[in-house]
């Protein structure tokens, strides 16, 4: 049958997730991406009657990107799909499942940078002064939402990060919590005495009133009783600074950008700040100098008489 199924049927599809999950320890999150990305791939190759990945050309794959780069996909996008191909036939050749390589030469269009959106430091005080006002009310869940908040921002931590933490995990006397990084990588953040403040009440009467026997070590929990799901996170990272006056919609992602933004601009040591965000490259952490100075630009050209 020649059909996406039929590629992806292949036991080599089994193998390159085996491979994804256990070798190389990527986040579920990460794993459907790349499935979703063959996926797509399979599907332009069904088309053009490819029954087997050992049969695939570079020039199958080209136009597979210029079919995408037609349709209005992102540079974004063609970036991630031509990497996620070279990963992919990569490794099956490494395990003999193919026996050359076309995505070798495979380049993607070069991407454009762009600046990460991040929130000024009065618009994320105003954010966590919601969260602690919604918090008055003593309701368990917004008590959650105020510790997570003042967690995500306090330490630059991803979701995935947060959701993962148990409170053995978490020092508050010391203000420190072990945290479970991309690629199993652990390391130690520490936080400020406002999100241990948010922390305290949490635990003490949020989380609680939220316990079940499903609950096991988690730090915060959905309103059922279980680990509080990534999802649950974005959506009170959303719904919160939509009620902050002038605050961008960024999400949780955005308020990493933010914190690590602050802390270059408090003077913090990039190399600190790397170590911070378990970034693996410095490059990677680099982008929040340029924030900090494209932020210092705007100042300057509104603020100075002679600018």
């Amino acid at each position: 049958m020649t059909s996406s199924s039929a590629l992806l049927q292949e036991p080599v599809i089994a193998g390159y997730e085996r491979h994804l999950r256990s070798e190389r320890g990527r986040s579920p999150h990460t794993v459907r991406g790349y499935l979703t990305d063959l996926r797509d791939l399979a599907d332009r190759l069904a088309d053009s009657g490819v029954t087997s990945w050992d049969d695939v050309t570079l020039a199958d794959l080209r136009s597979w990107l210029a079919g995408l780069d037609a349709a209005g996909a992102s540079r974004a996008t063609l970036a991630r799909r031509s990497a996620a191909a070279r990963g992919f036939f990569g490794w099956a050749q490494r395990a003999g499942e193919i026996t050359t390589n076309p995505a070798q030469r495979l380049v993607a269009p070069k991407r454009v940078k762009t600046l990460p959106e991040v929130l000024r430091q009065d618009q994320a005080s105003a954010l966590l002064d919601v969260a602690a006002v919604a918090a008055d009310d003593a309701d368990p869940v917004h008590l959650r939402d105020r510790a997570m908040l003042e967690l995500l921002y306090a330490s630059g931590i991803r979701v995935a990060e947060l959701v993962g933490l148990d409170i053995d995990d978490v020092d508050r006397s010391e203000r420190v919590m072990r945290v479970i990084g991309k690629g199993d990588k652990e390391r130690t953040v520490p936080f400020g005495r406002p999100a241990v403040e948010a922390l305290d009440t949490w635990l003490q009467a949020g989380r609680p009133k939220l316990v079940a026997a499903a609950s096991g070590p988690a730090l915060f929990l959905g309103a059922r009783g279980r680990r509080v799901d990534p999802r649950v996170v974005r959506e009170v990272v959303h719904r919160l600074l939509r009620e902050t006056p002038g605050a961008p919609d960024l999400g949780p992602h955005g308020l990493r950008h933010s914190a690590a933004t602050h802390l270059v601009e408090g003077g913090a040591d990039i190399r600190l700040v790397q170590e911070l965000l378990g970034h693996a490259s410095l490059a990677t952490t680099q982008v929040y100098t340029h924030v900090s100075v494209e932020r210092l630009r705007r100042t300057f050209a509104q603020a100075h008489p002679r600018a």
